[in-house]
Order: C-alpha cells, then structure tokens, then sequence
C-alpha cells in the first residue's frame, strides 16, 4: 500500500452542514471537493434527529453532535471539542478550520488550546451584525460585553490566520482584536450549474401562476428580519399589477409575510414556495426576471451572485460585503436601506430601461466567470492553508 504523506488532514468546525444550507456550507463542500491535497474530518451540531451522526458527505467524513435539536449548538463547543481530541489521536490533523465566529468556532479554540502547535484558519461568512448577538444577553449591553462578546471574539483572536470572505468582515474582525494575518477569499458560484437553462421556463411559470407578460421579482434568502423581506413585500403597492414577486426559502418571519401580503391583498401578486435544493434553484431564477433582496446586513450574499450567474439583474442594498461586488448601475442596482418606495423606484427604472438591464447583465456575468469561480477560489484557499 502507497502512503501520500504529502496530503495533509484538517478537521473542520462548522455549527450546521449539509443537507441544512447556507452560504458557509455551500462554500465548503465546493472548497473541500476542490482541494484534492487535503483530507478532511467535519464535526458540527446535529440539530435534526433525522440526520445521521456519522456520514460521509463527497470528499468529507461528517461527525454530529447533539441529539437533534437546538440545544446541539449550545454542546458543540464542549462536545465538539472532545470528540476532535479523541479523533486527533488516530489522524493527526495539521489543520484546525472553523467556520465562523460561532459555537464552531469556539470548539475550534478549545481544540486549539489543547493543540497550540496546530496552524487555526478561521473562516469569517457571518451575515448578521454584531449587535445581534445581545439576543443571548437579553438585549441589555454590559450582560453582553461581560458573558458574549469574550466568547464571540475568542476564535477571532484565537485564530493563526482568518480569512474573510468580504473587506466588511475583515475590517470587523480587526475591530474585534485580530492580531494575525487576515486574507481576503469570497465565496464563489457554480457558474455552469447557474447559467443552465435546463428547465422549460414557460412551464415553470405557468406552474407557479405567472403569466407570459408579468415582471417576475425574485428573492432567495432566510426568511429573517435581516433579510428584509416585507420590504419587499411592502414595495408590491408602489408596483403595476403585471409585477410579482416570487419569494424562496424558510425562516421565522414566515407569518409575518404571509399576513402582510393578507394586508395589502397582495395574495395573487406573491408566491412564496420555501425551501428549495442548491440543484433546483437555478430553474426558479430562469423563470423569473429580477433579483431582489434589500439587505440590512450582508457578510457577502451568495444568493446575488448565482443570480448574475443565471443572467438576471440584481438589486440589492450597499451594505456589508455586497459593495465588494456589486457597483452601482454597472454589476447591479442599488436601493436604499428599509424604504419599499426605493425598491419600487429601481424596479421600475431596470424594467423601464432595458439597455441598462442588459448592460448590468453583461457585466455582472464576465465579473462571475472571472472572480468567482470556485476553481480560483480553491486554489486561493490552498494558499491560506500553506
């Protein structure tokens, strides 16, 4: 038998994985399967009885923790920990990679104390601001710098190198007492899978209710305050008719837009299907006409990126990591932060205006293809790693 001792091992801390997905487990089973050089153990909560404990998922062998519920989060840093150390015994990582600032990352920092000679890479992907964190403290600030912020830092300053997939979240993380050396490495997009149109479009939207002459919106995110999704709901009264707006994914705030949309009487304008897989979202933003989603925070945005990979143009908000990628008028549209009436104003000078749709078309697909592609980014990644 033939030993590869070139190949290096890394066991990976991250609170979800797939099949749960976001842009952080997206990112890393398209890293993962990229980085044939590497090894690579994942340990993270369970959260769904469901799920197996064990499981290999591609190229990484999935460890979970907890007994399937939301409590698994709070054992990750603990558990989590002292499983690594009892695998680290047989594999011998050379490598600690947590994925946020989050209960993974803190198992990571304990593993970390344990195995200081160890390189840390922490990968920042965080969405949220950091003033959503109080929610543990009860909202109330001392309870929070006192109990949550040590905790919310420690991988920051625990780590040997972070890199961040935004100039947000790294100019946050130097905020936040990093002292090592942070590289910037966005997430990227599967361009071929995006750009596909496998699917019969008029089909599509027949199936879901729209007609052959409607403006289709499309929003793809958490269903979450953040997310501002009733503000786009809220923009539907400043729109024509003929504009409706599709909504696709899950979150808390579910209810909530269900009775704003009873509200406004805007039930045969919105469709909201929820969650739907990585592999059949391109289909549903082929069939739709205009990316949507007014963020209040962004640690970058996956979401916008597939969409100017699927050919549609993007509106978003100048917050966070989305100005790394989104120039206004040129890759995108930019409204402003918590106004419909904004939306509803770009929305109908992109429609209005369809050179500058196919414009913004055109070059936020070349910036994909070149500075996204999930190939390049790999082979940065590999270099954060060295």
């Amino acid at each position: 038998m033939i030993v590869n001792h070139n190949i290096k091992k890394v066991i990976i801390f991250s609170t979800a994985y797939l099949p749960l997905v976001g842009g952080a487990e997206i990112a890393i089973k398209e890293l993962t399967d990229r980085l044939g050089d590497y090894e690579f153990d994942l340990i993270t909560a369970r959260l769904n009885a469901k799920l197996p404990k064990n499981e290999r998922i591609s190229r990484v062998n999935v460890y979970r923790i907890g007994f399937g519920g939301a409590i698994d989060k709070l054992l990750l840093p603990f558990w989590g920990c002292f499983l690594a150390l009892r695998l680290n015994k047989k594999r011998e990582y050379d490598i600690i990679w947590a994925i946020m600032a989050s209960y993974g990352g803190i198992a990571a920092s304990f593993f970390k104390f344990f195995c200081a000679k160890k390189k840390f890479v922490l990968t920042l992907q965080e969405g949220d601001e950091e003033s959503h964190l109080k929610r543990y403290a009860f909202g109330i600030s001392f309870l929070y710098r006192l109990f949550i912020y040590p905790l919310y830092t420690l991988p920051i300053r625990s780590a040997d190198v972070i890199q961040a997939i935004s100039n947000y979240l790294k100019d946050r993380a130097r905020k936040s007492g990093a002292k090592c050396d942070i590289k910037i490495v966005p997430n990227g997009v599967n361009v071929f899978l995006f750009k596909n149109k496998g699917s019969d479009v008029g089909a599509i939207r027949k199936e879901l209710g729209f007609g052959k002459l409607d403006n289709v919106l499309v929003t793809v995110s958490r269903l979450v305050k953040k997310n501002a999704v009733l503000d786009l709901v809220r923009s539907l009264s400043f729109l024509p008719n003929e504009i409706k707006l599709l909504i696709i994914g899950e979150g808390n705030e579910r209810e909530k837009i269900k009775k704003v949309v009873s509200d406004l009487g805007l039930e045969k304008r919105v469709k909201i299907i929820g969650f739907v897989s990585h592999a059949n979202l391109p289909k549903y933003l082929h069939a739709s006409d205009v990316f949507v989603r007014a963020s209040l925070s962004e640690g970058m945005g996956n979401a916008f990126l597939e969409a100017m990979a699927a050919g549609l143009p993007v509106i978003a908000t100048p917050v966070g990591g989305i100005v790394d990628f989104l120039i206004d008028q040129k890759t995108g549209l930019f409204c402003d932060v918590n106004s419909p009436e904004s939306i509803a104003q770009v929305v109908q000078k992109l429609i209005n205006n369809p050179e500058l749709a196919r414009l913004v078309n055109s070059n936020s697909f070349k910036m994909v293809s070149e500075r996204y592609d999930w190939n390049r980014l790999a082979e940065d990644m590999r270099e954060v790693f060295v």
